[in-house]
């Protein structure tokens, strides 16, 4: 099992940026996909980016690509989401999340079990 703890939230202009931490501890020898999601008021939870511990390959949400970049340090086993040119409508609460896997098979909430209590964002026009 692996604990996820988020930081780096807060609030933020449109147009600027937030690096979003999310540190893991526990069974972290194991291969794992990671994820960031989120989850603004009254909406469903949706995928953001996917990361595979082994190889570090990305996927992102269509929406996202070109301005936020999902990022790994394994030997501090610590994820990452830098957001640039955030919008009002990125306002949300993130989670980061992690299924043991060696690949990513999308962004689908569904497919992780362990998650972490959530950093919220809000971006003001």
């Amino acid at each position: 099992q692996v604990h996820l703890v988020e930081s780096g939230g807060g609030s933020v202009q449109a147009g600027g940026s937030l690096r979003l931490s999310c540190a893991a501890s526990g069974n972290t020898y194991s291969s794992y996909c990671m994820g960031w999601f989120r989850q603004a008021p009254g909406k469903e939870r949706e995928g953001v980016a996917t990361i595979a511990t082994r190889g570090h390959n990305t996927d992102y949400a269509d929406s996202m690509k070109g301005r936020f970049t999902i990022s790994l340090d394994n030997a501090k086993n610590t994820l990452y989401l830098q957001m640039n040119s955030l919008k009002p409508e990125d306002s949300a609460m993130f989670f980061c999340a992690a299924a043991r896997s060696v690949h990513c098979y999308g962004l689908d909430p569904n497919l992780f079990p362990y998650w972490g209590q959530g950093t919220q964002v809000t971006v003001s026009s």
